[in-house]
Formats: structure tokens, C-alpha cells, sequence
């Protein structure tokens, strides 16, 4: 698995245009001085909207913040009106691309087989799939780790060799007021951690949880998870260095246990 913390923010399209650069450009002055940042214990990416991803990799230039996308086409690049292709997002500087998501799954119908044929083109083309799995319905332990294994197995199906980021996000938790419990999130990441493991060609990768993440919560989970995908609460630039300084705690104690 990665051996650093992993810290991502989606930023969905809360913001406008402006709204956004000007987030940009205040998260890339603090973390330019980040020390777990800079050194590479701690790896961030940003998810923006398609408008403001030029933006992005202008104001996270020299540092090593990561852009993502929120989708991708399934298609190559072709007659699909409408759609943004894994090669152009790769051409210009994205590293990762957002798929999967809930929301993409009830709002426009994606399938496993959806999630699969964009993995394999962002694959392909350099980027790496930040694969989104959660249960839909509050289950127990052993049920949602059950389920969404599945759902990860079935999105990793024909998908080249390379490492991957894979999302825990239990549906029912995004947006509440609290996330999941700790032993639940462990539980359900311990059986990802396993699943990825046990494939060929997916050394390196992470598993990380979001859904109503934010303060306190990385600590808590400890060893649990390789980092956390914040929404909403990372809006505020100093409550998105407060979980990067948690990360970064964190990362410290994991290397001091390193041999």
C-alpha cells in the first residue's frame, strides 16, 4: 500500500469561477511552506470542476499538489458531444480522475461496467482512477465491506496494471452529521486494503475514507485508512491545513515504526 497519508478535496461545483481561483491561489501559499507537503509524506490532490481545472494546475504549479477531475469519458476521444476524454485531461497536467462517485451512480445511472471502462482509458492514459465504493443502505460490518469489495472488483475488471485510490464513502454518510464509526470505517478499509492487495498490479495504492470527514477524525482512525477525502468542511483553506497537519502527525508515527 502507499506508505504516505493521502488528503483529498473534491470541491464538486460549490464554487464559481473566481471563487475557486482564489481558493486556489490561498491553499498554494500555505502549502508551499507545509513541511509533510513539500517533503512528500503527506500527498494532496484537488478535485475542481472542468472550468477551473486550467486554473488549478496554474496556481498549484512548483508545488506537489495534485489536480484531479470529477469524471471522465468512457469513450475515447471522438463524436461524444459533451464528454471530457482521459487523453486531454492527461495532456494538460490532471493526474487523477475522480469515478464512481455516488452521486454519478444515482444521478446518471452509472454502472460497474460505467466505472470499469473509464478506469481502463484514465489508466491507460497515465491517470490514476480515484475509485469511489460505498453501500448505499446503513449495513453492518461485514455487509458493507462485503459490498463494497464487490463494487471495487468489479470496477478494477480488465483495468491495466498500476496503483489506484480508492475512495470508501458509505452513501448514507455523505453529507450527515457525523461519518461512520470507527470500527466500521476500519473494518470496511481493512477488507479494501485485503482486496488490493491480493490483485496484481496494485502495489502503491490507497485507501481512504470520505463522508462527513473533518477535524479529529484522521487521529481517531489512526492506522486505519491511508488518509481521508474531505468535502465542504475543507471550503475554509485553514480547516484543510488542519487535517494536513493531523496527516502529517500521523505520517511521523508511521515512519518511526518503520524498521
Amino acid at each position: 500500500m502507499h506508505e504516505g497519508v493521502t488528503v483529498g478535496v473534491s470541491l464538486k461545483t460549490y464554487f464559481g469561477h473566481q471563487q475557486a481561483l482564489a481558493w486556489f491561489d490561498d491553499v498554494a501559499k500555505r502549502v508551499r511552506t507545509h513541511e509533510a507537503v513539500v517533503d512528500g509524506s503527506v500527498r494532496l490532490f484537488v478535485c475542481p470542476a472542468y472550468l477551473q481545472i486550467a486554473g488549478a494546475l496554474a496556481a498549484f504549479d512548483g508545488t506537489p499538489v495534485l489536480v484531479g477531475s470529477q469524471d471522465v469519458s468512457t469513450d475515447p476521444p471522438g463524436a461524444f458531444t459533451g464528454e471530457v476524454s482521459a487523453s486531454e485531461l492527461a495532456e494538460v497536467g490532471v493526474a487523477l480522475a475522480e469515478i464512481g462517485h455516488a452521486e454519478r451512480r444515482r444521478r446518471h445511472g452509472e454502472t460497474d461496467a460505467t466505472v470499469a471502462a473509464k478506469a481502463r482509458l484514465a489508466m491507460a492514459e497515465g491517470l490514476t482512477p480515484l475509485l469511489c465504493v460505498g453501500e448505499s443502505k446503513r449495513l453492518d460490518e461485514t455487509s458493507a465491506a462485503e459490498v463494497t469489495v464487490a463494487q471495487l472488483e468489479a470496477g478494477l475488471d480488465g483495468v491495466p496494471d498500476g496503483s489506484v485510490v480508492v475512495a470508501y464513502e458509505p452513501v448514507w454518510a455523505i453529507g450527515a452529521p457525523e461519518p461512520a464509526s470507527p470500527n466500521h470505517i476500519g473494518a470496511v478499509c481493512a477488507a479494501l486494503r485485503e482486496s488490493l492487495a491480493a490483485m496484481r498490479g496494485r502495489s502503491g495504492s490507497a485507501v481512504i475514507y470520505g463522508g462527513s470527514a473533518g477535524p479529529g477524525l484522521m487521529t481517531e482512525l489512526g492506522d486505519a485508512t491511508d488518509g481521508l477525502f474531505l468535502g465542504r468542511f475543507a471550503h475554509e483553506p485553514a480547516n484543510l491545513v488542519a487535517v494536513l497537519d493531523e496527516a502529517a502527525e500521523l505520517a511521523r508515527d508511521r515512519s518511526a515504526l518503520r524498521p
